[in-house]
């Protein structure tokens, strides 16, 4: 798919909170081994939100960061879109608390999507829809999820919290723009490894179906058709990020595609902060264009349980140099932390009800 208008990255921000959980004392708890979790899946702890945090504090953070390099005023803003899997409200939009607090209301669209973990992409490609057919000259897609996991179960060891703004912006239009999108797809089935139904507090998963079936099928067959479309192969980029339900899985999707480590390293973030779920893949996304050049060619590919997957190309542009040390860095956001032990966590994330 590539849109009629030129499309770019106009600016980018993430928000991690500061607090972390170590897998070992999530594992001493529930008399669990923590050597799976560190050595096979190469989770080492995650990130995990403050009393005071939740997705609408995450996303709008996230927000204001891509708003300071965008360097546009929030008025401009013709949608909104939030995507996550863990909003507060169940009946109440997350789009517009963060359109208020950035002050760009009322004039635009606002609204929140639902994708499982592929949601923060499926907002980028509304986005893309908008822009580049001329309905709106700029637009903000957000992924931002809260660890959702019941105690002792694998997600807990895994779902980490933490998000990320794209402002999606007209090529022409846009001063210093930062990346340009060559082309996306995407590929959708009924395939379904994880879900949560309407009032359970925790998602339930298929466990090893979650894999073969689900993302690697999936993560595979929408880059596979993206390269035929764009005629690219893996060589040809300097960066890929893939989703990350833990370290394992892009690791090993990435070799089967063709890539090499180096080229995944940078947007491997799941072993500091866990799987942010609808902002696991553009976090990453967001931690390569903190080092990226111009020239650089970066692909991106989300994967969303239910299943459904979102493959990405971007050619990073000179504007992505003046824009850098307008905010905060996903490197400065995962090395400011501070360890909890699991009565702290259980407190945060609200697990014990009184």
């Amino acid at each position: 798919m590539r849109p009629l208008i030129d499309v770019c990255i106009a600016g980018w921000g993430s928000y991690i909170p500061m607090y972390r959980i170590a897998v070992e004392e999530i594992a001493k708890v529930w008399g669990k081994s923590a050597k799976h979790f560190r050595d096979e899946l190469l989770i080492d702890e995650k990130a995990v939100t403050g009393q005071d945090e939740d997705v609408s504090t995450i996303a709008v953070e996230a927000a204001k960061n891509a708003l300071r390099r965008a360097c546009i005023s929030p008025k401009q803003l013709g949608a909104i879109f939030v995507g996550s899997e863990s909003k507060p409200y169940a009946v109440k939009p997350t789009g517009t608390i963060v359109a208020e607090a950035i002050n760009a209301t009322p004039r635009l669209l606002a609204a929140d999507l639902e994708f499982a973990c592929k949601a923060g992409t499926e907002s980028l490609q509304c986005c893309t829809g908008l822009v580049g057919s001329g309905m709106i000259e700029y637009g903000m897609a957000i992924g931002a999820d809260t660890a959702q996991g019941a105690p002792a179960d694998a997600l807990e060891f895994s779902a980490g919290c933490g998000g990320t703004a794209l402002l999606v912006g007209q090529k022409a239009k846009t001063k210093d723009p930062v990346a340009t999108l060559e082309g996306s797809f995407s590929y959708v089935t009924d395939t379904p490894d994880f879900w949560r139904r309407p009032k359970k507090e925790y998602p339930s998963h298929a466990e090893a179906f979650t894999g073969e079936p689900a993302y690697f099928t999936h993560t595979i067959s929408s880059t596979k058709m993206l390269f035929e479309e764009l005629s690219l192969k893996p060589s040809d980029f300097k960066y890929a990020v893939l989703h990350q339900p833990n370290g394992k899985f892009p690791i090993r999707a990435a070799k089967y595609l063709g890539f090499k480590r180096e080229q995944i390293d940078v947007g491997l973030l799941v072993p500091s902060i866990g799987n942010l779920y609808s902002g696991s893949s553009i976090t990453g996304f967001s931690a390569v264009l903190d080092v990226a050049k111009p020239g650089d060619r970066i692909f991106l590919a989300s994967f969303g349980s239910g299943a459904g997957s979102d493959a990405f190309s971007f050619t990073v542009n000179d504007g992505i140099l003046a824009k850098r040390d307008l905010a905060p860095t996903v490197a400065r956001y995962i090395k400011r932390k501070k360890n909890v032990d699991y009565a702290i966590y259980s407190k945060y994330r609200r697990k014990i009800v009184v």
